[in-house]
């Protein structure tokens, strides 16, 4: 695409979810590294706003997922005087395709047929590269290429509240090498059981020296879990499920020394952060949505799942399946994670 002036201002429409929150960051950098006068306006969802409340010099629109059409009259409201130079439509779902007839933009770029969905390619008018076998990272980073912007790697720069830094040295009490599990995804089937969780949690402890900080939101699913794990654990943990804030979650994750969970917001956010993490894929492909600075570090057994649930290969597959049935997360071991607990801690632990 051949811009002729510089654009004014940017909208980017991209609701959800926290993990792809996080994503949408590097192409915020790159279009204020290279174009630094012009304004962005992000339309997101509340909470995915208090993950990137901070993040300088963008203008946040929030629309209430859960608000029904009142959400859509106040998001027409607020947009009903707006002009933008440029519309990246970063969501393919329904809801965001409906949605981006309120935004009015000449130029209006959206993701590629074969990453579309929903007839997401009837609301854009320009799309972005298909580039087969591609990382979301690096997917969503053809956007500012697709303006003419050259990037390679990704820069995130997440800023952290001051305050959630002080509460997490606080919670920690001088508590080092610290081994932070967040063990629940948003969705359930991505999630490993709590005792392979504890066994994992046991050797790093024993062997390693690590200290246990559980981490997780404050629903019923997430405190449960936590607290099985801390049940079952042999060795001490500091359970911090359900009490921390969003902003303390994020600075728990940079403080720790290293991350275990599964394909989850949590494991993403730690990437942006510089937290290595082992991320745990089996209904999901970590080539696609593992953490973007570990991938090495995952354990990945999405293509065994992919002949044992879809009887095909991994390859074969459409980009982005989901294989969340039920026993899918049971095909990850225990001794699979601690050989990448061993590979991240080579030197042996001596108490």
């Amino acid at each position: 695409m051949s811009l002729a002036n510089q654009p004014e201002n940017i909208c980017i429409l991209r609701l959800s979810a926290l993990g792809d929150a996080t994503h949408v960051v590097p192409v915020v950098r790159s279009i204020q590294e290279h174009w630094p006068g012009t304004r962005i306006t992000w339309i997101i969802g509340k909470l995915e706003h208090r993950l990137l409340h901070g993040l300088e010099h963008v203008e946040f629109i929030e629309f209430d997922k859960r608000g029904g059409w009142n959400a859509v009259i106040e998001l027409r409201k607020k947009l009903r005087d707006r002009r933008f130079d440029i519309l990246l439509h970063m969501q393919v779902a329904a809801r965001a395709n409906l949605l981006s007839k309120l935004i009015r933009a000449p130029v209006r770029l959206g993701w590629d047929r074969a990453r579309s969905r929903d007839f997401h390619h009837v609301f854009v008018r320009q799309q972005v590269a298909q580039v087969p076998f591609q990382h979301q990272v690096q997917g969503f980073l053809e956007f500012p290429r697709a303006l003419g912007i050259k990037i390679d790697e990704p820069r995130w720069d997440l800023p952290i509240a001051s305050g959630a830094l002080l509460w997490v040295e606080e919670q920690l009490c001088d508590r080092q090498n610290i081994l932070l599990i967040s063990p629940c995804s948003s969705h359930p089937r991505r999630n490993w059981q709590a005792d392979r969780f504890a066994a994992v949690a046991d050797y790093a402890s024993s062997q390693l020296g690590m200290s246990i900080v559980l981490s997780g939101g404050p629903g019923t699913l997430e405190i449960e879990t936590g607290a099985a794990i801390e049940r079952t654990m042999r060795s001490p943990c500091l359970n911090l499920v359900g009490k921390d804030t969003l902003e303390q979650s994020k600075a728990l994750l940079k403080k720790a020394a290293l991350v275990i969970a599964p394909d989850s917001g949590p494991a993403h956010i730690a990437s942006a952060l510089g937290t290595p993490v082992i991320g745990l894929y089996a209904a999901t492909w970590s080539r696609r949505s593992g953490p973007y600075n570990s991938l090495d570090l995952c354990v990945d057994r999405f293509a065994q799942a992919a002949v044992k649930f879809r009887k095909s290969t991994a390859q074969a597959l459409r980009w982005g399946t989901r294989i969340e049935e039920p026993g899918v997360m049971d095909l990850i071991e225990i001794s699979d994670v601690i050989e990448k607990l061993k590979v991240f801690t080579p030197i042996p632990y001596i108490a």
